[in-house]
């Protein structure tokens, strides 16, 4: 149970730098297209849902890979 902890957090845990990290990148180098505005540019920004969802569902992968590549491992050494 140990190491399923221990493999749940650093999963999570990486999965959340790498959501940031991207969506810096993506931020950074995005460049807007300015060619169909008419001179009437809106002040208004609009941000999107946050949602946990896609989330658990990649836990809930990597909890079922997890328990795959154990009951592999230990039907390979026996």
């Amino acid at each position: 149970m140990k190491k399923y902890v221990v493999f749940i957090l650093s999963f999570g845990l990486l999965y959340v730098v790498g959501q940031v990290l991207s969506g810096w990148l993506l931020t950074a180098l995005y460049t807007p297209d300015l060619s169909s505005v008419n001179g009437n540019i809106e002040q208004e920004v609009e941000f999107g849902r946050i949602s946990i969802i896609p989330f658990l569902i990649t836990l809930l992968v990597a909890t079922i890979a997890y328990f795959f590549s154990q009951r592999l491992f230990i039907s390979r050494n026996k």
